[in-house]
């Protein structure tokens, strides 16, 4: 990788307002680096996940501790007037509780203290193409689901022998398949979110017996959590309803187990609510990282050019750190740079 180009680009990323192409990049540089050259690279190698900690892996070390936790989610970049392609193409947003052509990113990010470092990335691709038989609709299907890529992830971050104590997730990655691989494989503890009609049982001899309930219509204690079982489980998990209030007034209920027995109600919450960390990391990649903002039709420089946001996002994380400033302050301080030379440069065409 040419490291020059992959920090111009990511450079152009934060630094732009609009569209970025390589012909944008060129001319910004008064031709410096050429137009062809920055297509070559975003067209040549494949950006991945292991590319991506090669280049974060000098920051993690330097502050990660046993205290950290990773963090997955996935989010959909949307992308309705592209082409579409394995890449890009139609996915269910649960946040809209429909589907979106677009991009569907899968993250993974290690939280300690106030830094969010990206680790670990997949882009979900449907190379298949089949007929639903139902409707005849054309669609397509990826090779593997969210959950295995998800699982491949963790293996990863357990082969860099990354530093954390907890993985947390919301409930559509706390599968059970998931759970056991981070009980029984990594040996690591999780704190997750479940859905409320999640099956439990609230003894050992209830389970045997299978006599399971819906999480939703146990009694709860606001304080003290629950010891109990989930369905196709092995193991026990700590239990707890949290209810708390959103912005708009209405009142919402969160039900999440822990696989830590000597955690306590409080501490489960307090650990959990770093999940939304890997929330604000995608609104930088988003907001300030030009995620959407490439208009390349294929498929490699379409998925190199998710890679250069990615690592965007970072080095705008490092700034915020460094600088303590937040990233809306460092994009807004840039945007007025922006403009002030705009017009300067008007001001001295008037005169000339």
């Amino acid at each position: 990788m040419d490291k020059n180009l992959l920090e111009l680009y990511s450079d152009y990323l934060l630094s732009s307002f609009g569209p970025t192409t390589a012909t944008g990049l060129s001319a910004l540089l008064e031709g410096q680096v050429s137009h062809d050259q920055v297509t070559r690279f975003l067209s040549g190698d494949a950006y991945t996940s292991k590319t991506l900690w090669q280049q974060v892996k000098p920051m993690l070390r330097s502050v990660e501790r046993d205290e950290g936790v990773l963090i997955f989610d996935d989010t959909i970049q949307a992308k309705p007037h592209t082409d579409e392609n394995e890449l890009i193409c139609w996915h269910f947003d649960h946040t809209q509780n429909r589907s979106v052509k677009g991009i569907n990113l899968l993250n993974c990010v290690y939280q300690i203290d106030d830094l969010t470092i990206p680790v670990a990335f997949e882009l979900v691709r449907k190379p298949i193409i089949f007929s639903d038989p139902k409707t005849g609709q054309i669609k397509r299907k990826s090779e593997v689901t969210k959950n295995e890529s998800l699982r491949s992830m963790l293996s990863s971050c357990q082969h860099n022998q990354i530093k954390y104590r907890y993985i947390l997730a919301d409930s559509w990655f706390s599968a059970k398949d998931n759970l056991t691989f981070i009980r029984h494989r990594l040996d690591k503890h999780f704190i997750v979110a479940l859905k409320a009609n999640r099956m439990v049982a609230l003894s050992k001899e209830a389970k045997l017996q299978g006599r399971f309930t819906r999480i939703d219509a146990l009694s709860w204690s606001e304080e003290v959590a629950q010891l109990g079982w989930i369905k196709g489980l092995d193991f026990p998990v700590l239990l707890h309803r949290q209810v708390f209030t959103n912005k708009d007034g209405s009142t919402g209920t969160l039900y999440l187990a822990c696989s830590d027995l000597d955690r306590q109600a409080l501490c489960i919450e307090t650990i959990y609510q770093k999940r939304w960390k890997v929330e604000c990391f995608h609104k930088t990649l988003k907001s300030d990282a030009a995620l959407a903002k490439s208009p390349t039709k294929r498929v490699r420089t379409q998925s190199n050019h998710v890679f250069m946001a990615l690592y965007a996002a970072f080095r705008i994380e490092c700034l915020r750190v460094r600088h303590h400033m937040k990233h809306f302050a460092l994009r807004a301080q840039l945007y007025m740079k922006a403009i002030r030379t705009a017009f300067d440069e008007l001001q001295k065409l008037k005169t000339a």
